[in-house]
């Protein structure tokens, strides 16, 4: 393909995409395809001329578009949304065409320099104070392990990536049973054990971590001759919202000179509006911080921001220096890859650039506090009508119910009905022991008339089962 091809081509995607996202309402949000269904029309081996590019793009609609769930539909109440601002995609299509791998300063200094600063904007909009320095990692994942991988070196004072783990003392990780399971998977990963990762239970409307219980496993730790290395904190986790109390978790951590980590990939976004900070008080205690760009604030996929207090325990657990990953004759930079558990690294930061000049502060602010608003409105619609219960509470935009006295199994029918329907897309989850329907609200184009057809939709077809 010449680069005169491409630009016709890449016009024709630009068309193509634009009409996509202006009919988006018109497809269903959750595929409708069976297992099998994408792979059966795919060749079994690879062809030996090419094709040209039309006829590729005809197969794409008909082959690819019909096994796609649509997380840019407005109604996709179901996962956390991985959202793509207009202002984004382009930057991203930017970035695909320059093509930048951007591991040291040296290898684009522009991309470096830019997520320095671009960090640093986030923080301000999250008013956290300015001892935080940011890295751009590709997910909330990675920076949760990176995070957990530093409590393992710092425990070890930094000996167990030269000497290994093996006869090393038990480590122990402290986190709410409430969390996402990549911190489960951050342990495995870390080399610590799942056996080593201690959940805390959790109490109140917020579900928060018991300080008193929490403390009491580090006594017993201790006592069992284990070595407690980190604690783990949420705000927003994925189940329904929970949300620790972040001072009390701090508290403990730092009278235990514990690394600390708050995971906040959702919910974190919503602290860019001040009246939402009262979920995280006390943010600003701990060593690492997380959330994700690219659920709430309408970053395109994949875009997590992750705050430290002194990254260089983090240069000190992931930094590897060969010669040839050296910058000789420049002073005071920053290579990234240090930062990161990949060498290798995205231009991410332009995104955010676009995406914050375009809309500003302000504009993205009104979009997260119309989700919240609109989110709860239909949370008090449907507590309103006498065949719904609410399970637990708005928290944001994310809030739990079922079918009165409906079983797990009814309950599961529902969801199904639901999202085979197509209006919507719903998922559920488990509370205290029974499974309930989990709401959240944040696809970046939604609207208010959204709600309506959620609360259409799900009146509906739960009265019709």
């Amino acid at each position: 393909m010449s680069w005169d091809d491409f630009a016709k081509h890449a016009k024709d995607a630009a068309d193509w995409g634009a009409d996509y996202h202006k009919t988006i309402r018109d497809r269903p949000v959750r595929a409708q395809t069976a297992p099998g269904d994408i792979a059966q029309q795919l060749a079994d081996a690879p062809p030996e001329d090419g094709t040209d590019l039309a006829t590729i793009m005809e197969d794409f609609d008909r082959i690819v578009m019909p096994g796609i769930t649509h997380w840019q539909h407005p109604r996709f109440f179901a996962y956390f949304n991985s959202n793509a601002a207009p202002a984004s995609v382009l930057a991203e299509f930017l970035t695909s065409i320059i093509a930048p791998q951007c591991m040291l300063w040296q290898t684009s200094p522009a991309a470096t320099e830019m997520e320095t600063r671009m960090m640093d904007w986030l923080r301000q909009s999250l008013g956290l104070p300015d001892i935080y320095q940011g890295v751009i990692q590709d997910s909330a994942s990675s920076a949760t392990l990176a995070a957990v991988l530093t409590m393992r070196e710092r425990a070890l004072n930094f000996r167990g990536n030269i000497e290994g783990l093996h006869g090393q003392p038990q480590l122990r990780i402290y986190c709410s049973d409430q969390v996402h399971s990549s911190i489960d998977r951050a342990i495995w990963v870390a080399g610590i054990g799942q056996d080593n990762l201690v959940k805390i239970r959790t109490t109140g409307d917020l579900r928060h971590m018991d300080p008193i219980d929490l403390e009491a496993a580090i006594a017993e730790d201790k006592m069992a001759g284990r070595i407690p290395a980190g604690v783990i904190a949420a705000t927003g986790a994925t189940g329904m919202g929970a949300c620790d109390d972040l001072d009390s978790v701090a508290a403990v951590a730092e009278k235990h000179g514990l690394y600390s980590h708050l995971d906040a990939a959702w919910a974190g976004t919503a602290m860019i509006c001040p009246e939402f900070r009262t979920l995280w008080t006390g943010a600003e205690r701990f060593d690492s911080i997380v959330f994700n760009p690219h659920k709430w604030l309408g970053a395109q996929f994949d875009c997590a921001a992750h705050f430290l207090r002194d990254p260089d325990q983090l240069r000190q657990t992931l930094a590897i220096r060969p010669e040839y990953l050296k910058t000789h004759g420049a002073e005071d930079i920053i290579d990234y890859s240090e930062w990161s558990i990949p060498l290798g690294r995205r231009f991410r930061a332009l995104k955010l650039w676009f995406l914050m000049r375009h809309y500003g502060m302000e504009g993205l602010r009104n979009r997260i506090r119309n989700h919240v608003t609109w989110s709860q409105a239909l949370c008090e619609r449907l507590r309103a009508e006498d065949d719904f219960e609410i399970v637990t509470e708005p928290i944001l935009s994310l809030w739990t119910f079922k079918a009165t006295s409906a079983s797990d199994e009814q309950t599961q029918a529902l969801v199904d009905a639901i999202n085979n329907d197509g209006r919507i897309y719903l998922t559920q989850t488990i509370v205290d022991g029974q499974k309930v329907i989990r709401f959240q609200a944040g696809q970046f184009d939604c609207e208010e008339r959204d709600f309506d057809t959620a609360f259409d939709t799900i009146t509906e077809i739960a009265r019709s089962l």
